[in-house]
């Protein structure tokens, strides 16, 4: 009987005794039988009341009886579906083509192997962020069914790359992590334009270090025989220049600077070249971590190499000036700063030198007037303007992918999106500039130069500098002159004492000054109530042949008024007299401040008050004392790391995120380590919550490393919660490989009926974090 009910249907039925619960399988191909639907299902009743099952007869099946409209039946073809789906994908019916699969997935499962491949591809090449992100649903459902042999490597790497490209960074490591872990090898040419889309953004960054430093690991210290043949394969796959310049500017761009500092440790033990731009990369990366002595080794290279442009040169000097200044070296600083003014001065007045400088810029040579600087290129130039713009997708068809055997394309896409990125780090150079070949310092440096020096009461080798670039840059002092600017910064900001020191030093190496100086330090004397002061200043402005305004008479006025002294105000009274002031005079120093107060065209009086005012204090010592307990860790000599931190502390300087990153990092190297990074995630909570102290992505990232790796989840929770709290990104991925790697067992039976508190905590603890990272 139940034969002739599958003939009667002419698809499969599945009786399962004694409910009788039937499967249907339904596709929108099938043949539509409207009418023959209600007579079937009528006979069908007849035939189970014979078979005595009637009243057992599931409701479902008996509503079917009450159904109108069109029922579909699948036709006898098991292949109608996939075609339907490829035919839907020839047409970019994109949304038919997700019905299909959705429906195919419900009841035969995965399509084949093409049809899977192909729907990856077309949504891929849409470059629509929706048909993406389904693309990867699809990777990642494939890989959870075990199912890995339905994807193809040529598929996987344009998956990776469309989805880099549309800013899904995540989705896009994931890939290519899932390509190495496979052992399909993406060559190097290939994923290396992936990585440079992620860098677009901070998540992307860190994500394409993680990749290069995961990739690395695998050719590090000539673990891979490049002499075997079998090989060859494996090491198209390790990363190269082009690679590593794309992820190490990412990681400058979004503030990535100690995962960076990893990034070059791994570089000669993988065997990677230098070139130009990886050389001036890497002066970025020891100036941004205080790396001074790495920066001056980094010289001889830069020395030596021929192919450097004016913009590289600039960008060395400027990391070398900045670190001088970061470490509180003032005096380094100063003497680059004036060896650039005085060959800067050298230059223009000699015509020799003039002609070199037209020389270079018509031939591309090399200049010699300032540090060793060349002419700026066109090429630079146009670089440099391009920061503005966002980065260029290039849209790539799949057919013109594999067409390309050897990833040309991929590789040139590559170092555009390179080259956009380096323009974008020439943009951050603020303390030098570049004419027509010569190397000088702006503005920026000089503000932070003498900040530097009044922060640190060096007044006279302040005074000192300023005359040594006075005479090198303005032959004659004026109203106008930095050192004017600079002492009436002074007295806007209260420090009259270092205002006179700077006037007293000024006038003693023979400057010629005008009165405005003496006239606005004169008026602040007097509000300051300060009457010896002001005597002395007077007497020091008569020896000068200084003639003080009618507003400085005033305020003297004022100030013999409040003292009581009649007969000073009359003597004042008869000498202004004399002197025929008897209309108030323009007042200067008055429309200076009043500018910069209004924020009109910023000088550098007002650009100093700004720096000051706003700017952090740089304190060298932390960075003096980071650079030796990096010294320490980096040695694995943690209890010489450890008796420098207590030193450090007991000298009243706090510890940074640097300092913790270095010792935390090395505990994770060395292993076991425990308690002592325990007791340093102490100290970073009690900062964290008793001063303003930020903590970056960086260094939360090794901490929780450490915990999991250890199997501290309580401790690894608490660190989980801080980075979502302060919304840092996490890599998830990361944490579930290394959670499988070190701790696959645990917890993976049943509850035990007896357990301390302790472990019951422990274990719930550790379950959180495997749901946090998607193990449920």
């Amino acid at each position: 009987m139940m034969m002739i009910i599958r003939r009667k249907m002419g698809h499969q039925i599945t009786a399962l005794f004694p409910t009788c619960v039937y499967k249907f399988k339904a596709y929108s191909s099938s043949i539509s039988v409207h009418g023959f639907t209600n007579t079937y299902l009528a006979n069908l009743n007849e035939e189970i009341v014979v078979l005595g099952r009637n009243k057992d007869f599931p409701h479902e099946m008996k509503s079917l009886s009450t159904m109108t409209g069109t029922v579909l039946v699948q036709a006898g073809d098991p292949a109608m579906p996939s075609v339907e789906i490829e035919n839907s994908l020839d047409e970019h019916r994109l949304e038919d083509t997700w019905k299909f699969y959705e429906q195919h997935m419900q009841i035969d499962g995965f399509p084949r192997k093409s049809v899977v491949n192909k729907l990856l591809v077309v949504f891929a090449e849409s470059l629509d962020v929706l048909w993406l992100e389904k693309a990867f649903g699809m990777v990642e459902r494939i890989f959870e069914k075990g199912k890995q042999n339905l994807l193809q490597k040529e598929t996987l790497i344009y998956l990776s790359l469309s989805l880099a490209k549309v800013q899904l960074s995540v989705p896009a490591s994931t890939v290519m992590r899932k390509l190495v872990e496979m052992e399909l090898c993406p060559p190097v040419s290939a994923w290396s334009s992936t990585l440079a889309y992620m860098c677009q953004t901070g998540p992307g960054a860190s994500l394409a270090a993680e990749l290069i430093l995961e990739i690395g690991y695998l050719f590090q210290d000539s673990r891979i025989d490049p002499r075997k043949k079998s090989n060859a394969h494996l090491l198209a796959m390790k990363p190269n220049t082009t690679a590593f310049n794309i992820a190490l500017v990412g990681c400058l761009l979004f503030g990535i600077h100690r995962k960076a500092e990893q990034l070059l440790d791994m570089m000669p033990r993988v065997g990677v070249k230098l070139d130009s731009d990886l050389l001036i990369v890497m002066a970025h990366i020891y100036e941004r971590n205080g790396r001074r002595e790495e920066l001056r080794k980094l010289q001889r290279y830069i020395n030596n190499a021929h192919n450097l442009r004016d913009v590289q040169l600039q960008q060395y000097y400027n990391c070398l000036l900045s670190c001088h200044l970061k470490l509180g070296d003032l005096s380094s600083a100063s003497k680059m700063v004036l060896e650039m003014l005085q060959k800067a001065k050298a230059a223009r007045s000699s015509s020799a030198a003039a002609l070199m400088v037209i020389d270079a810029i018509k031939n591309g040579g090399k200049s010699s007037c300032v540090l060793g600087s060349r002419s700026t290129s066109s090429h630079e130039e146009s670089r440099g303007l391009e920061y503005d713009r966002a980065t260029k997708i290039t849209r790539l068809s799949y057919e013109d992918y594999l067409r390309d055997q050897n990833f040309v394309k991929l590789d040139s896409e590559a170092k555009e999106v390179l080259n956009t990125m380096l323009a974008k780090l020439q943009t951050q150079v603020e303390l030098l500039t570049s004419e027509q070949g010569i190397i000088l310092p702006t503005e920026k440096i000089l503000v932070q130069l003498v900040k530097a020096y009044l922060e640190a009461g060096k007044t006279k080798d302040l005074a000192e500098f300023l005359i040594k670039v006075e005479r090198e840059d303005f032959p004659v002092s004026s109203d106008d002159s930095m050192m004017v600017h600079v002492i009436n910064s002074c007295i806007v900001l209260g420090w009259l004492d270092q205002a006179h020191d700077l006037l007293d030093e000024i006038v003693l190496a023979g400057f010629s000054v005008s009165s405005s100086p003496y006239s606005s330090l004169l008026k602040a004397y007097c509000h300051a109530n300060r009457p010896g002061d002001v005597a002395a200043l007077l007497r020091d402005a008569r020896r000068a042949e200084i003639q003080l305004d009618s507003s400085s008479y005033q305020a003297l006025f004022q100030s013999k008024v409040v003292q009581e002294d009649t007969q000073g105000a009359l003597h004042l009274f008869k000498e202004m007299k004399m002197a025929k002031i008897l209309k108030p005079a323009h007042q200067e120093f008055e429309k200076l401040v009043k500018g910069c107060e209004e924020g009109s065209e910023a000088k550098l009086m007002g650009k100093l008050l700004h720096e000051i005012e706003e700017g952090q204090r740089v304190d060298s010592g932390v960075h003096d004392w980071n650079n030796v307990i990096h010294f320490f860790s980096r040695k694995r000599l943690m209890q010489d790391a450890e008796k420098a931190l207590k030193k450090m502390r007991s000298l009243g300087h706090t510890p940074n995120a640097q300092t913790f990153h270095s010792m935390i990092t090395a505990y994770a190297a060395i292993g076991g380590n425990y308690t002592e990074v325990t007791e340093l995630w102490g100290e970073m909570k009690s900062l964290a919550s008793a001063t303003p102290m930020k903590f970056d992505q960086e260094l939360l990232d090794s901490v929780l490393y450490t915990f999991v790796r250890g199997g501290f989840f309580s401790r690894a929770n608490e660190v989980v919660e801080m980075m979502e709290r302060g919304k840092i990104f996490v890599d998830k991925y990361k944490y579930r490989t290394l959670f499988l790697k070190y701790h696959k067992t645990l917890y993976r039976g049943k509850t035990p009926k007896f357990q301390t508190e302790g472990q019951h905590r422990k274990r719930e603890e550790a379950l959180i974090f495997k749901r946090w990272v998607g193990l449920n």
